[in-house]
């Protein structure tokens, strides 16, 4: 098996382009695209690598016609509606504010504006202008504050700084405009990050969104970070927060699979030994992520996000079968962890789906066997 693992490391560099794969005799050989044996994601119903959408980890038609008027017209009314009529304390409200504040960033990167030409975002900046009390375009701006300073700046720079201080005013504005609301908090956690707050002045933080939304799984992820030893914890004060979440997860829950975010979250830089996937911690992931996928709400906003995940420890442990059934769920799109790491998150999913097809049937699978 350790070819597999050999080919994901070259395909990832761009050095090659992926070969399909199949079984002989024990051993795996290279089948050229369209001949007979040829593992062919496609056979499955999978979308074309080109089609894949990069811009959410599952489907939101809502908030996609939404962005397509917004972006189409530069009128914000309609995100403005969007948002009023989404739960305040609930998953999709944060996946929507990221969307639109990452739309704007994205906007006003490919669009900077000139003498003659407007700025791209300028749908958020009428948004505020005109809707000053508006708390959903509060929370979209101190969330697009935050991602243009982790995108136009370095951390530890003047000019980060300075961004991440305005994103903290506005983050305390929205804040004041919804005092229920867990969403302004939840942006102030990159803040936090990117600030270096002191680990009591986090807590404090963390106690506000436990207060209004204790179960939430996006704040719990956005909290992990912090607790990352890559940032201002360590591996075990990470792996604590992430224990402490699973373990206190009220049933249907996917608290339960944060632990596999922590081990994700600390990976080491070049690990291809299958072995590691099957050791005793990444398999107690594992096994508590397949199992808050099986007990959440098929709705969940978040149930995605722990499919994708589970696609790569999967493939990477070679439990072809149980990967193939993650994918069918959230094929589609990619714009999830660990996927939106890559410069192109579609060829990597794409990747790691034609390993799991080509795994899969070098077991016996077919499209026949694999249920829906």
């Amino acid at each position: 098996m350790e070819i597999l693992w050999l080919l994901v490391a070259l395909v990832m560099i761009g050095f090659v382009v992926l070969p399909f794969m199949r079984r002989r005799r024990g051993m795996i050989e290279q089948v050229p695209p369209g001949h007979p044996d040829a593992a062919d994601p496609a056979n499955y119903g999978f979308v074309r690598q080109e089609e894949l959408d990069v811009r959410m980890p599952g489907p939101d038609q809502d908030l996609l016609d939404v962005l397509d008027l917004v972006q189409r017209t530069q009128d914000y009314r309609a995100a403005s509606q969007l948002l009023a009529g989404t739960e305040t304390e609930g998953e999709l409200r944060w996946q929507r504010v990221q969307a639109f504040a990452g739309a704007a960033s994205l906007e006003l990167q490919q669009r900077p504006g000139g003498v003659s030409d407007t700025p791209g975002g300028q749908w958020l900046r009428v948004w505020r202008a005109e809707q000053p009390k508006d708390a959903g375009g509060a929370a979209v701006h101190a969330e697009f504050l935050v991602q243009q300073a982790w995108r136009t700046a370095a951390p530890g720079t003047d000019e980060f700084r300075i961004i991440m201080e305005e994103a903290k005013a506005a983050c305390g504005e929205a804040a004041l405009l919804a005092p229920g609301d867990p969403i302004p908090y939840l942006v102030e956690l990159s803040v936090a990050r990117g600030l270096a707050y002191e680990q009591p002045e986090f807590e404090q933080l963390w106690l506000k969104i436990l207060d209004r939304a204790p179960t939430h799984m996006g704040a719990h992820l956005a909290a992990l970070h912090y607790w990352c030893e890559k940032w201002h914890g360590s591996r075990e004060q990470a792996y604590g927060f992430a224990e402490a979440a699973a373990a206190r997860a009220p049933q249907g829950s996917l608290l339960a699979a944060m632990p596999l975010f922590a081990v994700f979250e600390h990976l080491p830089e070049v690990n291809l030994v299958s072995g590691f996937y099957q050791s005793e911690v990444v398999t107690k992931a594992i096994h508590g992520a397949l199992h808050a996928v099986h007990s959440a709400r098929p709705d969940d906003p978040m149930l995605a996000h722990v499919r994708h995940l589970l696609v790569f420890f999967l493939v990477r442990a070679e439990r072809w079968a149980e990967a193939m059934n993650q994918l069918i769920h959230v094929d589609g799109h990619v714009g999830a962890l660990p996927w939106t790491l890559s410069p192109d998150p579609a060829a990597e999913f794409a990747v790691y789906r034609a390993l799991a097809v080509a795994g899969y049937e070098a077991n016996g699978g077919s499209p026949a066997t694999l249920p829906h």
